[in-house]
């Protein structure tokens, strides 16, 4: 049974004490997100609560933010499902993250402090040290996450931040199902090496430039995977 840990977690909280519910929302959203949890799957609280080693309430908060989120579905006389992946959607996601996604870079590159910047040089570090192109793809999915969350922390727009973080959990699972017809996925999450070299160098308009070039890139790979 995966028990949720009761230690501090860094990263989206900046490392403060998270609350039962909080953890159970992050892990939920996460195997949602990874399709650990399949599109149309029934989503079972007392299931939920037992893997995670919580009670029931945690985890009916939680599935409450992750309906909000369009994460799951709830049907009534039905039950709750684990959203479908709808490719019609792609365009709709990648026309706000085109827009948005370059903001939260240069802004992050204006704002980010010197804890961000530690954050994000660990990050490239990791992805450095990485032997990407022998990485298992779910392990390069979630450190493409990490990259992502890191920035839209450092960018100091909890609206923002919000935001993007819930359409880039969309635009991941469109990007998961189709893992196993990605050709450069290792490539993909390479990008954001030179993005964060701009933003803790302090560069908005570089920054802003690779972020989306990396959205438009995510775009032409899943419709050329299609």
């Amino acid at each position: 049974m995966q028990q949720l840990a009761t230690e501090p977690r860094s990263g989206e909280a900046g490392g403060e004490e998270l609350s039962l519910a909080e953890r159970a929302y992050r892990a939920i959203r996460d195997r949602l997100v990874m399709l650990e949890i399949r599109p149309g799957a029934p989503i079972h609280e007392e299931q939920l609560a037992q893997s995670l080693g919580v009670g029931r309430t945690p985890v009916r908060e939680a599935l409450k933010r992750l309906q909000y989120e369009r994460l799951i579905t709830t049907y009534p006389r039905r039950g709750t499902f684990a959203t479908e992946v709808n490719i019609t959607d792609l365009a709709h996601i990648s026309e706000v993250r085109q827009e948005l996604e370059p903001l939260a870079a240069a802004q992050a590159a204006r704002r980010a402090t010197a804890a961000d910047r530690a954050v994000l040089t660990a990050l490239r570090q990791e992805l450095l040290s990485a032997d990407a192109r022998r990485q298992d793809a779910t392990e390069l999915m979630h450190l493409d996450l990490q990259v992502h969350r890191a920035v839209y922390a450092a960018a100091h727009n909890p609206y923002l931040e919000d935001t993007l973080v819930r359409h880039d959990n969309l635009a991941t699972r469109i990007w998961c199902l189709f893992l196993d017809r990605l050709s450069d996925m290792a490539g993909h999450v390479e990008e954001h090496g030179p993005l964060i070299e701009a933003i803790v160098a302090g560069e908005p308009e570089q920054a802003a430039r690779l972020a989306r070039g990396h959205v438009e890139g995510f775009e032409r790979a899943v419709r050329a995977a299609i």
